[in-house]
């Protein structure tokens, strides 16, 4: 029970950080009072759980529809207070006592209340029952915010709320600072979101400002600020911290480990005022030759991806940043990139059930926020056929614009009812065969909510309003697609406020949030335990004399695994190959004369670890030129070792981060015990396997 009532305490702190996050709303006078309502009345307001103090949040309801949170000239009031105190912010105080009160709240023209009970718990042992606290919401139509603001909206605004574009760039140089133009089209277009990249996020000082501009610049609803921050491969952020990736999470076997995960991820976004990760993966990485999901996977089994994506969505969501699943319904099994092709997955719906669908499954009945949907086809699930734009050929239709993949599959037989977005319309499995309003078009008669990165936005929002006019899209539909993102606005505290904090104290704060110290504790934690040893034939670990000299050899990061290397023994020599992976004949006599020989590949598609490829001829050539025991280290895939498995040790990380080449150096040199179990079976080159899914050694 007492963690139960933590984890609400710091939820409902969550909330009410969030809610005040966003530009002020100086100019109101276009707009008149309709009511005053207090936030956790609104039906989508999570209000399960609550702490000894927490805070109630109020809003103002206007006429036309937009509704801003309000902290100035309100009078609180507590009915019962030997059960709860208010003070005038809002904040309550419960006593300890048994009891229900209410806590009513008024501007002097409009009041609200909401009732507090305290109970105490079926007793389960001797002693005094715990209690449990909750709130009563009240209820009646002046609660509707969403009903009320969609009645008050145009055609051009509801679309607008469906739009999220990116502006990575803008002339050719990276958006990092709000632009008169970029602010003209946020409300030109009344965007419901926008999409930040790399390009976008260089400093917490400067990522705060640039997310705060864009909500100033949203005239009516919050902005949802989307990002990918996955951790691993996949990282946005180039300040705080730089969290391992999924198949490391999915090697440490830690759905606690996978939360806290989430957890700081989440924490990180929100004090920068990004409201939605697109993450985590859910993909099944069952292909290992896959291009483009590889490690951004929990690995190849079904219920491991469901664990650990559920487990990193709570840590996730928990922090007040709306998650997403992606790429439904499974890109796992593909081997062909969907940014640069059109990918198929053959398998039949009772596969897919137990294979593809089952994470997604697991995801949507423990509360996830967002789907994405995966540029894929499954023609056995949808045969549906569409004409090519770039061959002019029958091509199957891909499940992001399948009406039986979307509706059918995952809203009414999943029972999904949040918010679905595509993803990236620019991907060319897109963009090469339907135009950017067809892509659009169909995206939406599908049943997306959110149209991601639309090629073209004067283009793409008039080609929607076009097929409203015409029929072919319901107005109807573009309202519910509102109206759940709406929703989640609401859920996650995405509101605009009448007075909010200013830049600088919104800077003050992320500061004192990203980058943590006990961020980089649990960054330093999922690391260790990822590191996988997969071959040792007593070579691990290295205890060389001081005298002795080690040798690092690659290319690709090879200067951060030999930094980290050469942080335990200080005579290391690194050595980088040219693009040609050979080496000198003077780096071979160093090699040569080395006590022990470290070298790093690193892979991200079939190709760059066939035996016969330059890099893995190097590798080779260090086996078989050289006496000296070679140590192998899988930089991002462990699937490396299968163009090299005769070598005498090997260890694999998932990924290129920091924290991950400290924790294999100290792995190597007997630091780090490793832990890490195989997420996935690598197999050998007759079709057989080479190490079994869940495979591991340790010392």
């Amino acid at each position: 029970m007492k963690q139960l009532i933590s984890l609400g305490l710091v939820c409902m702190l969550i909330t009410a950080l969030f809610l005040t996050s966003f530009q002020p709303r100086s100019v109101l006078a276009e707009s008149s009072l309709k009511d005053l309502v207090i936030y956790q009345n609104v039906p989508q307001s999570d209000t399960d759980y609550l702490g000894e103090t927490f805070q109630l949040n109020t809003l103002n309801v206007y006429k036309d529809g937009k509704f801003l949170l309000v902290t100035e000239g309100l009078e609180w009031k507590s009915s019962n207070k030997n059960v709860a105190e208010v003070d005038q912010n809002g904040n309550v105080q419960l006593t300890g006592q048994n009891g229900k009160t209410y806590i009513s709240v008024t501007n002097g023209e409009f009041t609200d209340r909401i009732a507090v009970s305290v109970k105490p718990e079926p007793n389960k042992g001797k002693g005094k029952p715990a209690s449990k606290s909750q709130i009563e919401k009240e209820s009646g139509n002046r609660y509707n915010l969403i009903d009320h603001a969609i009645s008050q909206m145009t055609i051009e605004e509801k679309i607008g709320q469906l739009l999220m574009p990116d502006f990575r760039t803008y002339n050719g140089a990276n958006v990092v600072e709000m632009l008169p133009e970029i602010e003209q089209l946020v409300k030109d277009y009344h965007l419901g979101g926008v999409i930040l990249f790399r390009e976008n996020v260089v400093t917490t000082e400067q990522t705060t400002k640039l997310v705060a501009d864009y909500q100033a610049a949203s005239e009516k609803f919050g902005l949802l600020m989307t990002i990918d921050q996955e951790g691993g491969i996949v990282t946005r952020l180039q300040s705080g911290t730089d969290m391992p990736g999924n198949m490391a999470l999915g090697a440490t076997r830690s759905p606690e480990l996978a939360e806290n995960v989430g957890r700081v991820i989440g924490s990180e976004l929100h004090s920068l005022g990004i409201n939605m990760n697109f993450a985590p993966v859910m993909d099944v990485n069952n292909n290992p030759d896959n291009p483009v999901i590889g490690v951004r996977s929990f690995g190849e089994d079904p219920k491991l991806v469901a664990d650990m994506g559920v487990a990193y969505t709570e840590g996730l969501q928990s922090s007040g940043v709306a998650g997403t699943a992606k790429h439904f319904p499974g890109h796992g099994d593909t081997a062909v990139d969907s940014h640069l092709g059109l990918p198929e997955v053959p398998h039949d719906l009772e596969r897919l059930k137990n294979v593809e669908l089952y994470p997604f499954q697991q995801a949507m009945d423990a509360g996830i926020d967002a789907i994405m949907t995966a540029h894929v086809t499954f023609p056995n699930i949808d045969d549906t056929k569409a004409i090519s734009k770039k061959t002019g050929e029958e091509i199957a239709i891909p499940a992001t614009l399948s009406y039986k993949v979307l509706t059918e599959m995952m809203r009414e037989d999943m029972g999904f009812e949040g918010v679905i977005t595509t993803d990236a319309l620019n991907m060319l499995a897109i963009a090469d065969h339907f135009g950017p309003v067809e892509a659009a078009v169909r995206a939406v008669q599908a049943g997306s909510d959110i149209i991601l990165m639309p090629v073209g936005l004067s283009e793409v929002r008039n080609g929607l309003l076009e097929a409203v006019e015409a029929g072919e899209v319901t107005v109807e539909r573009i309202e519910k697609s509102v109206e759940r993102i709406l929703a989640l606005k609401l859920k996650r505290g995405v509101i605009l406020e009448e007075t909010p904090l200013s830049v600088a104290e919104k800077i003050q704060h992320a500061e004192q949030v990203v980058g943590l110290k006990e961020h980089k504790e649990v960054e330093k934690e999922a690391a260790e335990k990822s590191i996988t040893l997969i071959k040792n034939e007593d070579v691990l670990p290295l205890s060389p004399e001081t005298s002795d000299s080690l040798v690092v050899v690659g290319r690709s990061y090879i200067n951060e695994l030999g930094a980290a290397v050469k942080s335990h023994h200080e005579q290391t020599e690194i050595i980088e190959v040219g693009a040609d992976f050979t080496l000198t004949p003077a780096q071979l006599e160093k090699v040569k004369a080395a006590s022990s020989v470290i070298v790093g590949t690193t892979t991200a598609g079939v190709n760059d670890r066939l035996p016969n490829s330059p890099q893995m001829q190097l590798v080779h050539s260090l086996i078989n030129e050289t006496k000296t025991p070679v140590v192998a280290v899988g930089i991002r895939n462990p699937y490396d070792i299968m163009a090299y498995p005769e070598v005498d040790a090997y260890l694999t990380q998932y990924g290129f981060r920091a924290a991950s080449f400290q924790a294999t150096a100290a792995t190597i040199f007997g630091e780090n015990q490793p832990t890490g179990k195989l997420p996935v079976t690598i197999p050998d080159d007759e079709n057989g396997v080479l190490y079994n899914f869940g495979h591991y050694l340790n010392y």
